[in-house]
């Protein structure tokens, strides 16, 4: 092991560190409080929040119900907390996780502006040595990563970048000052699932809107509406069912999957069926769907018809309609992007849809963007080009186990874990929402209570039997990674390029199928690891 990186006398020891102070790191940290473990949590932004602290842009907002999205384990918070709207924007949705970490008094054991740089291990202390961009050191027995699955943004590899003059970012590192967009004109390169929630806001506001299409998604309407008073107190005394229904559901949201089969539904009730679903809030419309949408061709295909004839209605140059309906995959294979005014957008005077396969883009210049047949100048570029996802944040920090192997290398051709938390050759390494988690395919709070809840049951059973080290067994990993690529096969979710099959032509490496998340349901995802944990922990070795 190098000197730079051994243990010493200079670093900040705890029990444990938590890198990320997100969502997901403060749940952590409140457990490992109860339980009475020595925690720090080290988070890269100047506060708490994750997601909800860099995503700031206009539109971001939540694609699952409000009601469903919060902490189910604390009575108080559910008792006090009002939410506004049945989707909640960025803003609320941040006052709310500052709420929840005051309630729960865990801001004073995490530190900010704390990028980390490398893990390594230390196998003569089983203990894990942090170091941050910033040069401070840490050192933890345990160590948690809540790092957050859509957190590593990438920007587009198009020449000349740099050389913009006017303000271009990325949409995940949105200025917290305000951005005044009012008359400019704006450029805005992707629509997925970011980029369709800021067309749909700016749209009405900038001067002038030129939309860069690569590969169109499939988007259906948010439909939300405002909570007053009155229904949230109803809401309030059915959270005991809400928090049962997504217990049952395989994406622990709200909305489960219709279990009458496509083919024997007549077609005037199944048009009916989806024009309810197609009207009603949230992602009923993609999975409150027949079952056989999402996992046979003819089902999909004609749901997907059904959904670009809405696309059809909506937009009124047909041009631009068939060139936002997808060719080469159908509806529900990619995570659904929900929207707010998203189509009507285009019909607009003030909006224009470039379609850069057929006009490729060549360059960012010095005053705007080149593609083969003109040049056009902006004051503003968004790039809503979204993220290396799910390993892209712990590629960017240097993880090193057991003889000097590194995650990044294990890793390069996709992912390989037990049960999405452990990693053979890293020991005393929890992945909290790491790859091939069920967390990461479902409603992430439900999601992440689960394993959370998990881990603290595997960091208590350490403590009561003396143990100081947990690794995965390789077989066992093995077995793991086979039965998540078996699941790929019962889902049409295999047959699109998407950051669920580990596609990102923006990073060396990802342009092959890559296993990225647990497909069998929350249910059976639980069912599992309390099955392992009851069985002290089959599949781990302690020392």
């Amino acid at each position: 092991m190098s000197e730079a990186h051994s243990l010493d006398s200079s670093m900040e020891r705890h029990e444990m560190v938590i890198i990320g102070a997100g969502v997901c790191g403060i749940y952590m940290l409140h457990r490992m409080l109860e339980a009475g473990v020595d925690a720090v949590v080290l988070e890269a932004g100047s506060d708490l929040g994750g997601t909800w602290y860099w995503n700031r842009y206009p539109g971001a907002r939540f694609d699952s119900e409000s009601y469903t999205y919060g902490y189910s384990i604390d009575p108080e918070i559910l008792a006090e907390w009002n939410w506004s709207e049945h989707f909640a924007g960025q803003p609320e949705t941040l006052r709310y996780l500052n709420y929840v970490a005051e309630k729960w008094n865990v801001r004073e054991r995490m530190q900010f502006d704390c990028k980390v740089a490398s893990c390594v291990f230390d196998e003569d202390t089983n203990a894990w040595a942090v170091r941050t961009e910033d040069g401070r050191a840490f050192s933890g027995s345990l160590l948690v990563t809540a790092i957050g699955m859509l957190s590593a943004a990438t920007y587009p590899r198009i020449p000349g970048v740099e050389d913009f003059r006017g303000e271009a970012f990325h949409t995940y590192y949105w200025p917290q000052e305000p951005v005044d967009l009012d008359g400019k004109k704006v450029a805005v390169i992707g629509t997925g699932a970011t980029g369709v929630q800021v067309i749909g806001e700016i749209a009405d506001k900038v001067g002038e809107l030129v939309v860069y299409q690569r590969r169109p998604n499939w988007c259906a309407p948010l439909n939300n509406g405002p909570i007053d008073k009155a229904e949230m107190d109803r809401i309030r005394l059915r959270y005991d069912d809400i928090f049962q229904q997504l217990e049952k559901t395989p994406g622990s949201f709200l909305h489960g999957p219709d279990r009458r089969v496509f083919d024997e539904v007549p077609e005037e009730e199944r048009l009916a069926f989806w024009e309810d679903l197609y009207a009603s809030p949230g992602f009923g419309v993609w999975l409150g769907n027949f079952r056989d949408v999402l996992v046979e061709k003819e089902p999909n295909e004609a749901y997907s018809q059904f959904i670009a004839d809405k696309i059809r209605e909506r937009v009124k140059d047909p041009e631009v309609a068939e060139k936002l309906i997808p060719k080469d995959h159908g509806f529900g294979s990619r995570r659904v992007p929900m929207e707010t005014n998203y189509y009507e957008a285009y019909n607009r005077e003030n909006v224009q849809l470039v379609d850069v396969n057929e006009t490729p883009i060549e360059c960012v210049t010095e005053t705007g963007i080149r593609t083969s047949d003109q040049e056009r100048d902006f004051d503003v570029i968004i790039y809503a080009t979204g993220f290396d996802a799910i390993t892209g944040a712990f590629d960017r920090i240097e993880f090193q186990g057991l003889d000097g192997a590194t995650l990044r290398d294990k890793w390069f051709d996709g992912p390989v874990t037990y049960l999405g938390t452990q990693v053979s050759g890293f020991p005393n390494l929890i992945t909290l929402a790491g790859p091939q988690s069920g967390s990461v395919s479902s409603n992430f709070p439900p999601g992440i209570e689960f394993v959370v809840d998990w881990a603290t049951r595997l960091v208590t059973y350490m403590r009561d039997h003396g143990y100081k080290r947990v690794i995965a067994d390789k077989e066992a990993e093995a077995l793991w990674t086979q039965e998540i690529k078996e699941s790929y096969k019962g889902s049409l979710l295999s047959t699109a390029k998407s950051w669920f099959t580990g596609y990102n032509s923006n990073v060396d490496g990802h342009d092959k199928m890559r296993y990225m998340i647990y497909l069998l349901g929350a249910p059976k995802y639980r069912e599992r690891l309390n099955a392992v944990a009851d069985d002290d922990f089959e599949g781990l070795h302690f020392d």
